[in-house]
């Protein structure tokens, strides 16, 4: 990944980051020798949500067939939240 500097930054402005951006899908932003943001366009960033919210429901399902989730009503949903904002554990659920 190519990093601009901040000071180049500065002085080129969004040019330079749409340049950098023509070679390489990523592009860091340094200060002070330090890289410290990344800049990408937004089809890019578009992708990696996607990709995030795929393994997040990928993991949903595989908690669900491992049996590692609670079949129960809002009501119980909820006194089960109140228990546990209260400090009291019921016993025997997550």
């Amino acid at each position: 990944m190519q990093a601009i500097p901040a000071n180049e930054l500065k002085t080129r402005g969004i040019g330079a980051i749409s340049k950098a951006l023509e070679q390489e899908p990523e592009v860091g932003l340094s200060v002070r020798g330090e890289l410290r943001y990344v800049v990408m366009d937004v089809a890019q960033f578009q992708h990696l949500r996607e990709c995030e919210l795929e393994v997040a429901l990928q993991e949903s399902l595989g908690d669900l067939a491992a049996g590692r989730s609670i079949n129960e009503s809002v009501d119980a949903h909820l006194a089960r939240l109140d228990a546990m904002t209260d400090g009291e554990a019921i016993e025997g659920q997550l």
